[in-house]
């Protein structure tokens, strides 16, 4: 068996995660850290270049508000995207930590224009906007414009500064002097037969999402495309939960509407383009429906949230009238019949399809080879759309996360109880932060949320490190070592059983890490509400995949890893247990949820209505140490109290 050397890493503030929420946070830690003397190490799975969701570009900045005013349409403010935030998801969000985004985001939207992402403007220096928050950008080097800024952040700590790339976080450690508490990290690298053992003040946990954890359309030569990257573990979710720390929403996962097979964004065919969209029968399929009257007022309001509409496509495929069309053709239709001076007319045309080539180039590639595999010109045929397999995405339009703090001026007093003490996006754990997907019940962050969130959960993890600056982590060598055998089990376990079968991928003494994940997968599709059963599920179906979920759980201690090559089995053995909690997590939320909020992304058959006294978020815990899951709720409490005011203060906290 191959011998890992141990290394111990001591710090002040720990970042978790290379993605936009990850680079944000070393962007404002730096800031705050270099005049007070602190450490800050960060730490990615990946290369922060290429890491996280926006890893191969993006065509649109999703949000920002536009308060300087340099919009080419009417500026919105904070209140009106907290109020479409909430309609989105049907009524249930936490507004304190939505508005606390909206109040800050445009800063960093300046930011990455100061960094030189190429925004797209008019002629009066305005951005150009698809949509009421949607600024468009040439995008395919975005990660790498904001992952650059962030290392040139760190670099100007110093020796106090420091980034381990390919380094695979696999538990936190929680303090053994003081109850409630996390102290630190220990991982692996999958270059080096390393060990890692971080220690540190406060932590900033940036892991992103969770995909895979049911099964993804694309099978066989195709597994491992989907919408967001196959590479979302869900470790965020897992680490908060395996601490002990609240997770809220872990039902409300997203099903995107996009390109079949390629998952390219229609985003910007919609809003940007004006693309119109069919079933099959050549028929509109958004707003025909008087079955989403059941889900008023939020059928009602503008635009129709994202779940509902998404339901409408479900209620057309129940009717045999899939498949869907984006009619792309008819946008070079309508040009040609608006503009009749034949240059012009070619000009426009060219301008069209070289942006819509541009909208996959700059993100989502598979689009662009999906329309040449199939021999599509888009100005001549139309493309398929389809609803995608759900993913575990807070920073979408979606809510799954942590239950964290919010910021002193705008948290309900009634959810203070739940945090030991009072930090801005510290979790129900002490010394625990997060953002971005980590952060539940507050959807629609996108990339520029995610980042600015990140610097606001960096500047509170610096602030705690500097209040407990005579704080000393406390985790026995004991512990060190324990925890380092459960690491590095799977490796073990196909060291000395490997050659018990011909094939060493399939053998009784243990399982493989995708057989693991194959059986997740197929429990999660066929009872959570995958796209299997077409987004529907019910109590019995969940409590059968709880009693399926048993058995995985089980089987945990026989994942086995072979690393003779490298240690990336060693970590898609480990994506397989935290993809593991986020299931179960999910499950358990959805049987205790009587109502069916969000029925474009699941369903309940038993419980097919929106039931506004079932207005409230429901939470997960687990203890650890007796293998025990809690589900409770905790109330919705909005703080907006017109489409045009809050009851908070409104003036911004301030980032650095």
């Amino acid at each position: 068996m191959k011998e890992f050397t141990t290394e111990v890493i001591n710090t002040d503030v720990l970042i978790i995660g290379g993605g936009m929420a990850g680079c944000g946070a070393v962007v404002e830690a730096a800031y705050w850290a270099k005049p007070l003397g602190l450490t800050v190490t960060w730490v990615d799975k990946a290369a922060v270049d290429r890491s996280g969701p926006v890893a191969m570009g993006l065509s649109a900045i999703n949000t920002y508000m536009g308060l300087d005013g340099k919009v080419s349409q009417n500026p919105r403010k904070p209140d009106r995207y907290t109020e479409y935030v909430t309609n989105d998801q049907c009524g249930l969000a936490r507004q304190d930590l939505v508005f606390d985004i909206g109040r800050h985001v445009d800063s960093s939207v300046k930011l990455f224009d100061k960094w030189g992402l190429p925004l797209w403007k008019d002629e009066n220096g305005n951005y150009v906007k698809s949509g009421e928050w949607q600024v468009m950008i040439s995008g395919e080097s975005y990660k790498i414009i904001v992952a650059e800024a962030a290392k040139a952040a760190l670099a100007e700590l110093g020796d106090k500064g420091q980034l381990l790339e390919r380094v695979y976080i696999t538990h936190l450690l929680k303090d053994e002097n003081e109850e409630n508490r996390v102290c630190g990290a220990v991982g692996f690298s999958v270059r080096e037969d390393k060990f890692y053992v971080f220690k540190a003040n406060a932590i900033v946990a940036l892991m992103g999402g969770a995909v895979h954890v049911f099964r993804p359309r694309s099978q066989g030569e195709g597994f491992g495309r989907s919408w967001m990257p196959p590479w979302l573990g869900g470790s965020t979710y897992a680490l908060v939960l395996q601490a002990g720390g609240e997770l809220t929403q872990m039902d409300v996962t997203f099903v995107p509407p996009r390109f079949k097979d390629s998952y390219g964004p229609v985003g910007t065919f919609f809003l940007l383009f004006k693309t119109p969209a069919t079933n099959a029968y050549d028929e509109p399929y958004v707003g025909v429906y008087d079955e989403l009257k059941q889900w008023a007022p939020y059928a009602d309001a503008k635009p129709t949230p994202t779940p509902l509409r998404n339901y409408e496509m479900i209620l057309a495929i129940k009717e045999g009238k899939d498949p869907f069309w984006m009619h792309t053709e008819r946008v070079a239709e309508r040009i040609k019949q608006e503009i009749t001076d034949p240059k012009a007319q070619k000009k426009e045309l060219k301008r069209y399809e070289s942006e819509a080539w541009e909208d996959f180039l700059d993100m989502t590639i598979a689009g662009a080879t999906n329309w040449a595999a199939h021999n599509v010109d888009p100005l001549e045929k139309p493309m398929e759309l389809a609803l995608g397999d759900p993913v575990f995405i807070g920073s979408h339009a979606a809510s799954c996360g942590a239950w964290v703090c919010g910021a002193e001026d705008l948290m309900p007093k009634e959810y203070a109880d739940a945090f030991p003490e009072q930090y801005n996006l510290m979790t129900t754990v002490k010394a625990l932060f997060t953002a971005g997907c980590g952060v539940g019940a507050c959807a629609h962050k996108f990339s520029s949320g995610s980042h600015v969130q990140g610097r606001i959960a960096a500047k509170s993890a610096v602030k705690y490190a500097r209040d407990h600056k005579d704080f000393t982590p406390t985790v026995s060598d004991e512990t060190i070592n324990k925890l380092k055998e459960e690491v590095l089990r799977p490796v073990k376990l196909f060291e000395e059983n490997k050659d018990y079968t011909t094939s060493p991928d399939v053998n009784p003494r243990y399982i493989s890490p995708h057989n693991f994940l194959f059986r997740l997968q197929k429990i999660m599709g066929e009872y959570v509400g995958g796209w299997e059963t077409t987004f529907g599920t019910s109590d019995k179906m969940l409590e059968t995949a709880l009693w399926k979920l048993g058995f995985c759980g089980e089987d945990i201690e026989k994942i086995a890893a072979d690393v003779s090559v490298n240690n990336h089995e060693l970590m898609r053995a480990w994506e397989a247990i935290h993809r593991y909690y986020v299931a179960e997590a999910c499950t358990r939320t959805r049987l205790a949820r009587k109502e069916s909020r969000w029925p474009g992304y699941y369903f309940k058959h038993d419980y097919l209505k929106l039931d506004e006294n079932e207005r409230k978020f429901i939470n997960v815990k687990y203890d650890a140490e007796k293998k025990e899951w809690t589900v409770f709720d905790r109330p919705m409490i909005p703080i907006i109290t017109s489409p045009t005011g809050v009851t908070s203060n409104q003036e911004a906290a301030g980032v650095g």
